[in-house]
């Protein structure tokens, strides 16, 4: 059984202009900890990214009628094998299949950031835990895993 070999913990303001924050923090966690395992800087670069995803679609949508002060929590692990970033939100849950993905070559309104979080990572798991939060689960394995 694999053990979390580091994990991070952040909590923000529902408030778009911390992204750049939020970015950093993960940033820092990753030049710390992943060079390590050999993580390439396209994985990390694909990561951020879902993540950046991930946060701002809980500031506009999950808490886009809640106060600004409610918080994001942001934790993540790192384990031998893949790197797991959770974002837990407050907002209403909503169901992520019922999105339609974009057909190539048409436009649509919203539905973007599930296609682009879907083909950046791994895995991508949107439930509604006991607390009354809903938490997204980004997973990226690591390069010996994708061999």
């Amino acid at each position: 059984m694999l053990s979390i070999v580091q994990q991070d913990h952040l909590s923000v303001k529902s408030e778009l202009k911390l992204l750049n924050r939020v970015q950093q923090w993960f940033e820092q966690f990753c030049l710390q900890h992943l060079s390590k395992l050999d993580w390439s800087e396209g994985q990390l670069h694909r990561l951020n990214l879902a993540l950046a995803e991930g946060f701002t679609n809980a500031v506009r949508h999950a808490h886009h009628t809640l106060p600004p002060e409610t918080t994001i929590d942001i934790d993540v692990s790192l384990w031998m094998d893949r790197l797991e970033i959770r974002i837990w939100d407050y907002g209403k849950p909503f169901n992520p299949d019922a999105i339609t993905e974009p057909e190539p070559g048409t436009l649509q309104v919203g539905g973007y950031g599930w296609f682009l979080l879907r083909r950046l990572v791994d895995q991508v798991v949107y439930e509604r835990g006991a607390d009354g939060r809903n938490c997204l689960l980004i997973v990226k394995y690591g390069l010996q895993r994708q061999q």
